[in-house]
């Protein structure tokens, strides 16, 4: 599969989030949080919620449908856990995914509505950033398979019938024991010999197994035809491998017109660790990158917050003595520190208050 789309498509990288986290925007969330209708039992038992935005609006996901991802939605996922099995106190992760193609409007509610979530809980979840195929290992652990489709989830995978059904071709692939199922260009030169593909015409579904996929990455592939299929019982299902006559017509059957040539986007991981300060001490709040290289979690002051940018992650650590303003804004400016210094608007975030014993994950990180 290519990587993510060319950013053009990424409207949510320009999103103005100035008042993201300011006093009026605390106070405003505290207030709609105890209203928000989205919210009504959220984080009372261990589990996972699932959220949608849609038109503005905070729309909870049928768990039938967990693990499945539009391109053009963002989610807010709510993951409520037992830290001390010997406690009953609830700790929660509360992330929000942004699609490669959801849009700035869409992304900026995402954002907004966790920081909402985060308030309605008492400010005691730990706060991440997710962006499709550059998704944190502690995101992927909540699902057994995820699949990505095109569009938004009013373009109907459940709800059109089959006769106004958009064709679909899905690419499978199974890595680090999880399978992945995302939606490529419905055309012949989508499909290699290496991977397993599922067409999704809306009456029956063909599993093309390429002579060079592997054995297990063909079985996983029938676990996610077996859910795709679902919601439509009476459609029909049909396996076959690279060279049988079936496969061959089904093939031949999707477009010859090629897909626009997609720009990757980088998504390695950076090589020197950068530890940056966001501070108002001198009355405006700022970002300065003060170190580079070898940083320890002795370098951290509690009286500021701190973005430490390691691997694949940019860290929020937020000082237990920093001011109102700091502790607020330490989202708004990782994701403004990643767009304009770092370069690396995709990347993944998490926010992390001091004392916290999850910032073992920073100190593993920089160790590592």
């Amino acid at each position: 599969m290519s990587g993510l789309v060319k950013g053009k498509n990424y409207d949510w990288k320009d999103s103005n989030m100035a008042k993201f986290g300011s006093d009026e925007d605390k106070k405003v969330k505290k207030e709609a949080a105890e209203t928000e209708p989205a919210w009504e039992g959220a984080g009372q038992e261990v589990g996972l919620k699932i959220w949608r935005i849609n038109q503005f609006q905070v729309e909870a996901v049928p768990e039938g449908d967990y693990g499945l991802f539009y391109k053009g939605d963002s989610y807010i996922v709510l993951n409520t856990y037992l830290k001390n099995p010997d406690s009953e106190a609830l700790s929660y992760d509360v992330h929000f995914w942004i699609g490669k193609e959801s849009t700035q409007d869409e992304y900026g509610t995402a954002a907004y509505k966790t920081v909402e979530l985060d308030a309605f809980l008492d400010d005691k979840a730990v706060q991440y950033r997710e962006v499709q195929q550059n998704e944190s290992q502690l995101f992927l652990s909540y699902f057994q398979e995820m699949t990505y489709m095109n569009g938004g989830y009013a373009s109907g995978f459940r709800s059109v019938e089959p006769t106004e059904y958009q064709p679909r071709l899905l690419c499978i692939k199974y890595t680090n024991g999880k399978t992945v199922a995302a939606e490529v260009p419905y055309c012949k030169s989508s499909v290699t010999p290496d991977d397993v593909f599922i067409v999704d015409s809306g009456t029956n579904f063909v599993q093309l197994n390429g002579s060079g996929a592997a054995l297990q990455e063909k079985s996983k592939a029938m676990d996610t035809l077996s859910k795709l299929s679902e919601s439509r019982p009476n459609a029909e299902k049909t396996v076959c491998d690279e060279g049988d006559s079936d496969y061959r017509r089904c093939v031949a059957s999707l477009s010859d017109e090629d897909p626009e040539a997609e720009e990757d986007v980088d998504m390695s991981s950076v090589e020197t660790p950068v530890l940056a300060k966001i501070s108002d001490s001198d009355g405006s709040m700022d970002v300065e990158v003060i170190k580079e290289g070898e940083i320890s979690m002795d370098d951290l002051d509690s009286n500021d917050v701190f973005l430490i940018h390691v691997k694949d992650c940019c860290y929020c650590w937020i000082g237990s003595g920093a001011s109102i303003d700091e502790k607020r804004n330490g989202f708004y400016y990782a994701d403004k520190y990643l767009k304009e210094i770092a370069n690396k608007p995709f990347e993944k975030i998490c926010v992390i208050p001091e004392n916290d014993d999850r910032c073992s994950k920073i100190a593993e990180a920089l160790a590592a």
